[in-house]
């Protein structure tokens, strides 16, 4: 009689797919957590470019932005009984964070455009200027290199 033996996996055979694995997820790792930083640049982008499109319908029907003391929260609920023409919300949900979870910086009128707004974001740094995840993201655009 010859004993049974059971199946499966021998202790070198798992060591060779765990070493295997670790290989790949050492090769693909870098790639992956470097575009979750690009899709929060990305993200921010589209954010700012929805909140101008609000903050301009809100112009539109009040004549003016909304001012830096009645911010961005505007475009939701009323600033207040003196500010005529206002048809909003100019959202459909509340004002979002940046993706880094901290709120937008609003000024209106703008130190970069007085006729109208600042609105950006510092980054991942949450500091001024920056490249790749702690790069600013302005409603205005890149500014001109000297």
């Amino acid at each position: 009689m010859s004993p049974k033996t059971s199946p499966g996996f021998t202790l070198i055979e798992m060591v060779v797919v765990l070493a295997i694995i670790g290989t790949l997820a050492l090769l693909v790792g870098p790639s992956v957590f470097r575009n979750v930083g690009d899709a929060n640049v990305i993200a921010a982008k589209a954010q700012i470019e929805t909140l101008a499109l609000a903050l301009d319908s809100y112009r539109l029907d009040t004549g003016s932005y909304p001012t830096t003391k009645e911010g961005l929260g505007s475009l939701r609920t009323r600033p207040d009984s003196t500010r005529r023409g206002w048809r909003g919300p100019y959202l459909r949900k509340s004002v979002p964070a940046d993706p880094w979870g901290r709120p937008y910086l609003y000024q209106a009128p703008g130190t970069r455009n007085p006729d109208s707004y600042d609105l950006l974001t510092l980054g991942r740094d949450n500091k001024p200027g920056g490249d790749g995840e702690d790069v600013d993201v302005k409603s205005w655009g890149e500014d001109p290199k000297p």
